[in-house]
């Protein structure tokens, strides 16, 4: 039997203090069990039955057996784990529907911050079974990505002996390394300022198409990277995916007035009836949050299929050679190139600077948003938690190391802005719920049932905090103390498990249903 450390007396698993209303058939059926994992004495919240108080958790074969008023030591198999997470929180693990990083290393920050499932769904990926199949057996974590209409767009656009070459070349970024995202700017050129022809738009579908084929979870979009995208191919993408029964996931344009451009997705989603998902509406409205979320709010009060989320920063981080820097941006983010920060260096850029780095192209931090915009944000009921973490590199945004710990930490234990069983709601269940008509897995996950997947998070609500800062390399989160994925612990008082590898891949309905 394999212990944790942090077990003191064994008395206190077998007598708890408090026994609440079992039967004596459900603790006959509990005990004819026999469990890989308990988890003894914690503090079960779990959002959708509205659960909080003293549990003992079994796992057996990757699934929740047991959750139990009453001690499971006894039906611990030989070899089994057994944690005691008394004075700590178990809930469901932490289930980021934007995480750009997906390599490895970039696993690991987000296992550290509660994380087991990291979804790329606003960018999405090409080559989807081959990344997927790249992917077993190397990954701490679950992982899944939507199908990427901006590269569908790009490669219709080019002739077929470039196109062909092109999405080689995508696809071999995507098979050999999770983190991407600057190569794609590279390869797709001039392809993300041109607009398709309607003739071009049966092509750009066949991709998308392929895509979901292969594993893809819905359909990322992205017209603020594609400046001069049409709102006719933009309805086109919306009606191909109400026709295939799709999510949308939407990063909407950027012209500086963020409910003009929410007024065009929300407009297309009420003509078509395509469900939609909007991405960090915090980056995307600005100061026009009020505005954006009571138009969200009201176009949902009418049953438009439309959900959002927020990430817990003031700050944006992309590429500086990306379209959202175009002449213009200033007016645009109503800001200066002292509000750039060269992730590279740590430095603030001048317009000397920005030239070169424009030039030279990476990452940068963009200091765009006031505090009050994201409370209200985070605080509206039907708003989820989102990381949009960046790909891992020196000095990356601490979003892509300390979102969940630091809405936890920050947000509901230091400020009061929600309380502890809404915010795990908010990063577990809800986007679980979003998810599962699309991507079937996500049926048994964002819960601490019987019968669910055994993804848990375990940690210490006063203590949960995240480390990561603008200022210095990414960090991990503090106060995470166990995180389990498919039963397996990946994370043990707080540190790595090495070499342990229980991420599954997360699949769109239509590669569910070949």
């Amino acid at each position: 039997m394999k212990i944790s450390n942090r077990i003191q007396n064994i008395a206190t698993l077998l007598f708890p203090l408090v026994i609440l209303n079992f039967s004596a058939s459900s603790l006959a059926a509990e005990r004819s069990q026999e469990f890989d994992l308990v988890i003894a004495n914690g503090r079960v919240i779990d959002p959708e039955t509205e659960l909080d108080g003293v549990r003992h958790v079994g796992v057996k074969d990757g699934v929740i057996t047991a959750v139990s008023t009453t001690p499971l030591l006894d039906s611990l198999s030989d070899g089994g784990q057994l944690i005691d997470a008394s004075n700590l929180v178990v809930s469901p693990g932490f289930i980021d529907m934007h995480a750009h990083g997906q390599s490895q290393t970039s696993n690991y920050f987000q296992a550290h911050d509660g994380v087991t499932t990291a979804l790329e769904l606003e960018s999405g990926y090409v080559g989807l079974k081959e990344w997927l199949e790249t992917k077993k057996n190397s990954s701490p974590i679950n992982f899944g990505a939507s199908v990427s209409q901006r590269i569908g767009r790009g490669l219709a656009l080019l002739d077929s002996t470039v196109g062909a070459q092109t999405e080689s070349e995508l696809r071999q970024l995507h098979y050999s390394n999770g983190d991407i995202a600057e190569g794609r700017f590279n390869l797709l050129g001039d392809a993300d300022y041109a607009a398709l022809t309607e003739n071009q738009y049966p092509a750009m579908r066949q991709h998308l198409l392929t895509g979901l084929d292969e594993g893809g979870i819905g359909i990322g979009l992205m017209p603020g990277y594609t400046p001069n995208v049409t709102g006719g191919e933009i309805l086109d993408v919306f009606q191909f995916a109400a026709e295939q029964e799709q999510i949308i996931f939407a990063h909407v344009r950027d012209g500086g007035i963020g409910a003009l451009a929410m007024q065009e997705v929300i407009a297309n989603t009420a003509s078509t009836g395509a469900a939609l998902h909007i991405v960090h509406v915090n980056s995307m409205a600005r100061g026009d949050i009020d505005m954006v979320l009571q138009l969200i709010s009201g176009a949902r009060s009418r049953s438009l299929d439309i959900s959002t989320e927020v990430y817990p920063y003031t700050a944006a981080s992309s590429y500086i050679q990306s379209s959202l820097f175009d002449e213009g941006w200033q007016d645009r983010f109503g800001m200066g190139y002292r509000e750039i920060q060269w992730v590279a260096t740590g430095e603030r850029l001048n317009k000397e600077t920005f030239d070169r780095y424009r030039v030279e192209g990476g990452q940068v931090i963009i200091y765009m948003m006031q505090q009050d915009w994201i409370d209200r944000a985070v605080a509206e009921p039907y708003v989820m938690i989102a990381s949009d973490g960046m790909p891992y590199s020196p000095g990356a945004h601490p979003r892509s190391a300390g979102t969940f710990s630091r809405l936890l930490g920050r947000y509901v234990r230091e400020r009061g802005v929600l309380d502890l069983t809404t915010a795990l709601r908010k990063i577990t269940l809800m986007p679980a719920q979003r998810l599962e008509p699309y991507a079937p897995a996500m049926a048994k996950k964002g819960r601490i049932q019987v019968g669910y997947d055994a993804d848990i998070t375990v940690f210490d609500a006063d203590r949960i905090i995240d480390t990561a800062t603008f200022e210095d390399d990414l960090s991990y989160s503090d106060g995470i103390q166990f995180v389990i994925v498919a039963g397996t612990t990946v994370i043990e008082e707080g540190e790595t498990v090495a070499d342990v590898f229980p991420g599954q891949a997360i699949t769109g309905r239509e590669f569910q249903a070949r």
